[in-house]
């Protein structure tokens, strides 16, 4: 017992300072090398499209197998920490990531493009971001919120870095050598990993959740059932993905087609990288504040709707000029998305079933993750027109948002009566401050 209290204050002893702070910085660059990696893949459209004499469709499957895999790995993600820890999670993933980037470049057709950079690179990098989170959240408590915030940053830094160092690479070298360059930057994920020493101390409690996640045999299905509020947003974030990946994916083509330099329309997606960089965070704040307690998930449908409006702006114009207002307004609207869907899935489920409430989400959304580009690279292939991408991307995005916000205030109606007749009359007016669905849609 003497020596359970010993170890508990010496998890205290790193949480929350020292060397939490290494891991933070860690986490920073884990996240810029996996989720912000995929925002580069557009520069190499056309060029792959070429040297495999494919249609849009067939070459949107590439990043939109990576992208997908980096949703849906996180069932194998936890087992892998469950058995052998954060550390070893995120470097085996900057090692599968790594391998999967160095054999693309040697690839001879696009379904093995699809196994090596889509497959295991996009599994490599679910494994090392996953992770990392993991075990950031390990050494983080009284400043947990916060150091979530600041590893997000990883990302903006990522989506802007990414894409000019891959048209530089592109014009020196060619996508080849460019890809195998990416593997060995790649590898920097299990430097990361070196530094996210495990907290001994917590190695049990580690184990507990991991493995209630990664065996979680439902799925949280019980929850999707029961729970209307999860029900609806998770209907509606899935129905949402099909379009929010199609600006990343086509708008470098789309550009290049209308007679923009290569260079410039590489620069339109560090521009969206660049302002989420410091608008995220300040969206992060504003959500925080009271008067959105209960109700972020109509700031967050009201950034979905932003979203899809402003493919409109793109559309009427493809001058350059036009593009780079486009991607200031698209930015703005992704970081109020970036920094709400998790603290809206926090809302509508109690925080003891949020990581098997998590697991189904990201599974269902990456459905629609992987057969959106295809389905609309399809599209473009019949009409040749590329602006098909961007009405297809704000039908999702628009349909989503109205419906989230009609479903919650209609259900948020229907609750007010539900409660309305069960309060005696003399105590009515004590459930007006309630929240709006703190206590329907469990």
């Amino acid at each position: 017992m003497a020596q359970g209290g010993a170890a508990a204050r010496g998890a205290a002893k790193v949480q929350d300072q020292g060397w939490a702070w290494m891991v933070l910085v860690a986490a920073v660059v884990l996240q810029g090398l996996t989720l912000g990696f995929p925002s580069c893949i557009g520069v190499f459209f056309t060029d792959l499209q070429h040297e495999f004499q494919a249609t849009n469709s067939e070459t949107s499957w590439f990043p939109s197998i990576m992208v997908a895999v980096l949703h849906a790995g996180g069932p194998l993600c936890s087992i892998l920490v469950k058995r052998f820890g954060c550390r070893f999670a995120v470097m085996v993933g900057g090692l599968l990531s790594s391998v999967g980037m160095v054999s693309s470049s040697f690839c001879k057709s696009l379904s093995q493009l699809y196994l090596t950079a889509g497959l295991i690179t996009g599994l490599g990098s679910c494994f090392s971001f996953q992770a990392g989170v993991t075990a950031l959240g390990y050494y983080f408590v009284r400043w947990r919120t916060l150091a979530n915030a600041l590893a997000s940053t990883g990302v903006s830094i990522g989506l802007t870095l990414w894409p000019l160092l891959s048209q530089y690479l592109l014009d020196e070298m060619g996508w080849r050598n460019t890809f195998l360059i990416f593997g060995g930057i790649l590898l920097n994920c299990c430097v990361c990993g070196a530094v996210m020493r495990p907290v001994k101390s917590l190695q049990e409690q580690t184990r507990k959740i991991t493995c209630f996640q990664a065996l979680q045999k439902y799925l949280a299905f019980d929850i999707f059932c029961q729970n209307k509020g999860y029900q609806i947003y998770t209907i509606g974030v899935t129905w949402m993905m099909m379009g929010f990946v199609l600006p990343h994916v086509y708008l470098v083509p789309y550009a290049i087609q209308n007679g923009v330099e290569e260079r410039r329309a590489a620069l339109l997606i560090s521009i969206i990288g660049f302002i989420n960089i410091f608008i995220r965070p300040l969206t992060g704040l504003l959500s925080g504040q009271t008067i959105f307690t209960g109700r972020r998930i109509y700031l967050y449908s009201l950034a979905v709707l932003l979203c899809g409006l402003s493919n409109f702006i793109c559309v009427i114009s493809a001058e350059f000029s036009m593009l780079i207002f486009y991607c200031v307004i698209l930015s703005i609207a992704m970081s109020g998305i970036g920094a709400l869907t998790f603290q809206v899935l926090m809302d509508v489920v109690e925080m003891d079933r949020f990581s098997s409430a998590l697991g189904l989400f990201t599974i269902l959304e990456s459905i629609t993750l992987l057969i959106g580009p295809p389905l609309t690279g399809l599209l473009v292939d019949i009409t040749s027109d590329f602006r098909y991408v961007f009405y297809t991307s704000s039908f999702f995005l628009i349909s989503a948002s109205l419906f989230m916000v009609l479903s919650f205030c209609a259900l948020e109606k229907k609750n007010k009566l539900k409660d309305t007749s069960k309060v005696p009359p003399d105590k009515a007016t004590k459930t007006k401050g309630l929240k709006p669905y703190s206590v329907c849609f469990v």
